[in-house]
């Protein structure tokens, strides 16, 4: 820089070149350090404006970016629109199973020892076929006392009837007078009558002894046998025998009140003993007049044909047709409930979520009926609804579709 610097002022001015020497001229000879300045000034300006560029190229693409960003945030959720679905009516319910027509058997006679016992419960009797019988030695004495006095007033009645006809041959000779054909006529029919009255003692004794064979009053199933040999019965006891007329059967099913009013005589059900895979079945064939005040439940009586296994005093499970109803149907997951009741959400078209409120109706296989509430045509939430809120914003996808 010195060598430069003496070269520079060589030939020149001796009075410029004491300056130079003595520092005047320091701004002239600093010209390079201005230029790096200057130079400095414009990388600085350069990477201002460098720096403000990448600041508003990254404004520009946050904010691209920004509703991409806010879209993958939005809950994505499965819809579905019911419409309306015409549902088979059902009702399900439990019972006890019994003899349709029960027909309890016992003795009407005077009772006395069982000698004989002719049938046990499971067998098929027929009407009037013996079940079992009192003994009778006595009272088959006192039959034949009868009919042996039956006899001699038949005899007595013979011979007021010969002595009348052989008066009544006499009296046109006037051997026999009129008093005396009236006496013999009146001895007659008093004998007459005295036959009549025996015949009928021993009509009755013959009757009483008849009672003591216990007799099925109609064909079915023996259900139970309460009596052995040997044992001392009579009239008005407990029944001996308990019939199931025609083997009929029947189930006492339990139904709420209010699914009571909709069921009617004659529509059909399916009955499933328990403990059983077999499913029988069988028509409501009477509906109870009355409701249990305590349970608030009726009795359907469900008839049912005859079959092992179905047995009296049995559990079994029956689903009682009850008509249909059209209306719209949704899986159990698209429903919530709260203290207030039973709500689903509905997403409107901003694809805002919103609650709605729901009465059940029917739950059939396909799905739980809705009573009241929905028309149909709402787009309704079928999952995750318990992580949805009213208002939020959702990404609805058609179930069944790909999205």
């Amino acid at each position: 820089m010195n060598y430069d610097r003496s070269i520079a002022t060589e030939g020149a001015d001796p009075v410029m070149h004491d300056r130079i020497a003595d520092g005047e001229l320091s701004d002239f000879g600093t010209s390079e350090e201005e230029s790096a300045r200057k130079k400095r000034r414009i990388v600085i300006i350069v990477a201002a404006v460098a720096a403000l560029a990448a600041i508003v190229a990254f404004l520009i693409w946050q904010s691209s970016a920004a509703p991409e960003q806010s879209e993958a945030q939005v809950p994505i959720v499965t819809v579905a629109v019911p419409g309306n679905t015409n549902v088979a009516g059902e009702i399900t319910t439990t019972g006890t199973l019994g003899a349709r027509r029960p027909m309890p058997v016992g003795s009407v006679g005077e009772g006395g020892s069982v000698s004989d016992v002719r049938v046990d419960a499971g067998d098929w009797v027929r009407a009037g076929q013996v079940l079992a019988v009192i003994d009778r030695s006595v009272q088959s004495q006192q039959a034949e006392a009868q009919s042996a006095q039956v006899q001699v007033a038949r005899a007595d009645a013979q011979l007021a009837q010969a002595n009348l006809d052989r008066a009544l041959k006499l009296v046109d000779r006037g051997f026999i007078s009129t008093a005396d054909v009236d006496r013999l006529t009146a001895t007659r029919d008093a004998a007459e009558a005295r036959v009549r009255v025996a015949q009928a003692t021993l009509g009755e004794l013959r009757a009483r002894n008849a009672r003591l064979s216990i007799v099925a009053p109609a064909g079915g199933l023996v259900l139970e046998r309460n009596v052995e040999r040997g044992q001392v019965v009579g009239a008005g006891g407990s029944p001996l025998f308990v019939l199931a007329r025609g083997g009929e059967m029947e189930l006492n099913a339990r139904v709420s009140e209010s699914d009571l009013a909709r069921l009617a005589v004659g529509v059909p059900a399916e009955v499933r003993p328990v403990g059983s895979e077999q499913v029988f079945t069988g028509q409501v064939w009477q509906l109870a007049p009355t409701i249990d005040e305590s349970s608030r439940q009726g009795i359907a009586r469900i008839a049912l044909p005859y079959d092992q296994a179905l047995r009296p005093g049995g559990f079994a499970t029956a689903t009682i047709r009850s008509g249909s109803v059209t209306a719209p149907v949704l899986p159990e997951s698209a429903i919530q409930s709260d203290d207030e009741g039973s709500y689903v959400y509905v997403v409107d078209s901003d694809n805002k979520v919103a609650r709605k409120r729901v009465k059940l109706g029917m739950v059939t296989a396909q799905g739980i009926t809705i009573a009241s509430g929905l028309t149909g045509k709402e787009r309704i939430v079928l999952r995750a609804g318990g992580f949805l809120s009213p208002g939020d914003t959702v990404k609805a996808v058609t179930a069944g579709s790909d999205g």
